[in-house]
């Protein structure tokens, strides 16, 4: 059934999941359920369910209140939206506290639906399948922090390992220590020293989900003046990371507070959130730190996922789907794909299969800018690129994407991208980018955007030349302006440029 807008994907169906947390109640609505889900709402009330939670046993009475206000709220919007599916999670302090069974039967009520309270096994696998369907090979720990509790689970591709669930939420540590942060420095140690998980992340990467350990990274990336906004697959070094643990415990970072567009509600609860980190780089003692802005929701709907749509590379997927919506040929992006395989294959660049994913995504959005004037289609791609929601790859390879899109319309000797972007990039991979936005000046020329063209004239290296080989049917098509774009790729590839027309 068609959604009635241009602008997003007729096939699907909103879905939404309701998060009800120990600190937060958080509603989103997604596109559909895919491989890629893309939010297209997204609310979060900070209720404080779980505070004093440790001490009384039961959910704190005004967090009840907010809660419940924001459920209705949240029930009326996925109303307005036609939501299809409304999925309602509740996480420890609904399956702790003694009140909590009352205030899940008033939450049914509300929602219309469900509530399904997790256990903190389910939590742990939750958490584990948002960082599988949203990063690429994962291979590491995952440590998701909630007011509640802290979940670590094993990780090792699409492949989840051995979970467990510890007491250590920062509302609970805030309650049980007294509001004394140095008491929970203690306690974290002690726990995650036993922990039998714990010991598995050694020298492999933590994936850091929630909203604590967002805080502390999106401090870091304010004071370190990060030129990109993105959350998801931020990586801080382990060294870099204890050092700045400890410019948070001091308080020396408190005035980037707002620069770094942290809540007064989140930022009185950094200090246990400092302690839980600082326990995982002192006792497990990882090889680096890596964000995750996908967690138990997004888990949640990849568990959803037949086993053949799990399989679907994300980041492949949600090009083809930018591609349908913004270029004006997806049948081209798709066929340049494959005209570029053919290119790169005889370049013999020594590609590797995550190099080679990154390049058929950025094929596949060569033309997403095709609407803006010729002047800003390279910046208006770039700043879409740079700044979508795409899961499955790193920051490297996003800014790998707009920087060859970049090239396909400003030119193979103008970069378009301020130095702090391109730092970010290998010089290898800026090289690849330059020669696949040079290729792609090229196919545009040949085909004007229309698909049933390139199959037809490919492009290879053979011997010392640059070959670009026309059929007789399509031999009007060379001219002045085409050779000039391939003596351009030539120049780059150090080879001589020839057109060939085939007979």
């Amino acid at each position: 059934m068609s959604n009635g807008s241009p602008g997003r994907l007729p096939w699907n169906k909103p879905i939404a999941v309701v998060d009800i947390g120990s600190n937060s109640v958080r509603l989103v609505v997604y596109e559909g359920l895919t491989r890629c889900p893309t939010p297209i709402f997204n609310e979060k009330a900070l209720c404080g369910l779980g505070t004093n939670l440790a001490s009384t046993g039961r959910l704190n009475e005004d967090g009840v209140k907010l809660a419940l206000t924001a459920l209705r709220r949240f029930r009326a919007l996925c109303d307005q939206m036609r939501v299809d599916s409304l999925n309602v999670i509740a996480t420890a302090a609904a399956r702790e506290a003694e009140n909590g069974s009352g205030f899940v039967r008033e939450a049914e009520t509300i929602c219309r639906a469900p509530v399904r309270i997790l256990t903190g096994e389910d939590e742990a696998l939750l958490a584990a399948y948002g960082v599988v369907s949203g990063l690429y090979e994962p291979d590491g720990l995952v440590g998701d922090l909630g007011g509640g509790s802290l979940e670590l689970v094993d990780v090792h591709g699409d492949q989840v390992g051995d979970g467990a669930t510890l007491p250590l939420g920062v509302l609970r540590l805030r309650d049980v220590t007294g509001e004394k942060p140095d008491k929970a420095e203690e306690m974290v140690a002690k726990s995650i020293a036993v922990c039998p998980v714990a010991p598995s992340g050694k020298d492999r990467p933590f994936y850091a989900i929630g909203g604590s350990f967002r805080s502390i990274a999106k401090l870091h990336m304010a004071s370190k003046q990060y030129p990109l906004l993105v959350m998801h697959n931020y990586e801080i070094e382990i060294d870099e990371a204890r050092d700045f643990i400890k410019e948070v415990k001091r308080g020396k970072l408190d005035s980037m507070q707002k620069q770094a567009g942290i809540s007064d509600a989140r930022f009185n609860l950094m200090p246990y959130g400092a302690a839980v980190m600082e326990g995982v780089l002192d006792v497990i003692s990882p090889s680096k730190l890596v964000m995750s802005a996908l967690g138990v929701r997004e888990g949640l709907l990849y568990s959803l996922l037949p086993q053949s749509e799990r399989e679907i590379d994300p980041l492949i997927a949600s090009a083809e789907e930018l591609a349908y919506l913004r270029s004006r040929s997806p049948a081209h992006a798709s066929e340049l794909v494959r005209w570029t395989d053919g290119l790169f294959a005889s370049l013999d660049l020594d590609e590797n299969e995550s190099e080679r994913r990154i390049r058929h995504a950025a094929t596949l959005l060569t033309d997403i800018g095709w609407r803006a004037h010729p002047d800003y289609r390279g910046e208006q791609s770039v700043n879409v690129i740079a700044n979508a929601a795409f899961i499955g790859v790193d920051h490297e390879g996003r800014i790998f994407m707009a920087l060859t899109v970049s090239h396909r319309h400003n030119g193979v000797n103008n970069p378009g991208l301020p130095d702090r972007l391109l730092a970010l990039v290998r010089p290898k991979l800026q090289e690849r980018a330059r020669i696949l936005g040079g290729a792609m000046r090229v196919a545009y020329l040949i085909t004007a955007s229309m698909a049933g063209v390139l199959d037809e004239t490919p492009l290879a290296k053979e011997a010392d030349k640059l070959v670009l080989r026309l059929p007789a049917s399509r031999a009007d098509l060379a001219g002045n302006r085409l050779e000039t774009r391939l003596k351009q790729l030539s120049k780059v590839l150090s080879l001589d440029p020839e057109i060939v027309i085939e007979s």
